[in-house]
This record gives C-alpha cells, structure tokens and sequence, in this order.
C-alpha cells in the first residue's frame, strides 16, 4: 500500500464525514453558499447541498457547485469526539471497545456499530450504547454551542 492510497483514504473519509453536517461552501468567485451536505462526487467532488442560503440571501431546497467552482469546504460544528465516546463506552464495557479512528468507527463487542451517525444494532446493549451515544451527543453539543 502506498503513502498515496493512504492520503487518498484519509480524504475521502474526511469528506465523508461531512455528510449530512452543515457546511459554507466558498467558490473561487469569493461567493459563500451555506447550507448541509447531502452528496459529493468523487472524482471532480461537485457538492450536492440541501436548506442553501445563497450570496444575496435566498434559501434553496437543493444547489449543485460544481468542483472546479470550489475553492473550499467549511464545516460549522465541531465534529464529535469519537475518542472521547469511546473511553466513555469502554468504562461501561471493559475491554469490549474497538476504536478505528481512520473509519471513525467504535465496535462494542464486534456487532454493535457506532459513528458519528448514530448506533447500529438490536437488543438490551444495543439499546444501553445508544442511551450512553445520545447522552454524550447532548453533552457534546450544548459544550460546543455554548
């Protein structure tokens, strides 16, 4: 595997992560457009966002920018500390958490999946790790507002 395939897998998580998050988008005319991130386009990353507020202050249901017009990406919230969720997880279930921070994805006891996104899983500790993520996503996000 080389340092590339590496940076590139870097990059395409990290614009992963932006999905369905508010974003300001800055095009190379100095235009700002805010708005969520609902897609991206791999190979030229042509953004699709919803709820958008154009320059003059209209609000559109849906705006495609094109790459070549983009000259950035601005995320508006702090992304979730999934480090942090995940020590909290495993001091309910010791030595049960696998953290992947490239994926930002915590395993509890290899079935129940966790990202950013919410809890993935069925039964009583599917149910008790969504208690502890919903919990710790209300922390966090009164924290980073205040």
């Amino acid at each position: 595997m080389s340092y590339y395939d590496s940076a590139a897998r870097r990059f395409n998580a990290e614009m992963s992560s932006l999905l369905d998050k508010h974003v300001i988008v800055k095009t190379v005319a100095g235009e700002k457009y805010e708005g969520v991130l609902l897609g991206y386009e791999t190979s030229r990353y042509s953004v699709v966002l919803g709820d958008v507020r154009d320059p003059s202050g209209e609000v559109y249901p849906r705006v495609v920018l094109y790459g070549h017009v983009i000259s950035e990406i601005r995320l508006t919230e702090a992304p979730l500390d999934m480090g942090e969720l995940a020590r909290r997880l495993e001091e309910v279930f010791p030595k049960m958490v696998k953290y992947m921070p490239e994926a930002r994805l915590i395993l509890v006891m290899d079935r129940i999946r966790v990202t950013e996104r919410g809890v993935e899983g069925s039964g009583p500790i599917a149910e008790r790790v969504r208690t502890i993520y919903e919990r710790f996503v209300e922390e966090w996000r009164s924290k980073h507002r205040a």
